[in-house]
């Protein structure tokens, strides 16, 4: 990072605004929490609840794009949710959704961070983990940085409880609080370009 202040724009559904959340921070107000910046960080949240990735594609261009600033360093995040499972979107078609977001920001120069899809609802769990593995390869052939969310919290007890208080299968406090960690310590702040001291 130069001497710029970071601008993240995050486009993502209903786990990205922190809906659940008794706090009202979600992952993403944790994480701006944890990201000390010599200027002030800018984090614009853009959520569209239920939204699938082809939703997300259809969008997110147009939107972010009014929010870049010549004045800033202008960065990306890509936070998949589960949508895509209910809606009975192919894997190919959810790795090319995916794919074409992050080769735009690519063509446009916004790096970009994807955060992939969390556990959720028990009968969903073997499509998820094949939707979180397909995401993961996309990102991964384009060098962009992801976020396993769902391998390390699909048996882990705090989120396990979170679901199952939940109806919608949303995180409360404990489980935002174990996303956030998770993007904190997947090369947030060195794709940042900050020092990771303190995470």
């Amino acid at each position: 990072m130069g001497e710029l202040p970071l601008r993240l724009a995050i486009v993502g559904d209903e786990l990205a605004a922190g809906t659940g959340d008794p706090k009202g921070l979600g992952w993403v107000g944790r994480v701006a929490a944890r990201t000390p910046t010599p200027e002030p960080l800018t984090v614009l949240t853009l959520a569209v609840p239920g939204e699938t990735s082809t939703d997300l594609g259809a969008r997110w261009d147009a939107e972010v794009s009014r929010r870049l600033s010549p004045h800033a360093d202008n960065r990306l995040v890509v936070a998949l949710g589960r949508s895509d499972i209910a809606a009975g979107l192919s894997l190919a078609r959810s790795r090319l959704n995916l794919a074409n977001v992050l080769d735009v920001a690519d063509q446009r120069r916004i790096p970009a961070f994807v955060v992939g899809p969390p556990p959720g609802a028990p009968h969903e769990d073997d499509r998820l983990r094949e939707l979180s593995a397909a995401l993961g390869d996309v990102a991964s052939r384009r060098r962009v940085p992801y976020v396993d969310m769902y391998s390390p919290l699909a048996t882990h007890d705090q989120w396990l409880a979170d679901m199952a208080t939940s109806p919608q299968h949303l995180p409360g406090q404990a489980g935002y609080g174990l996303m956030a960690w998770l993007v904190l310590h997947t090369g947030w702040h060195t794709w940042l370009g900050l020092p990771d001291d303190g995470v």
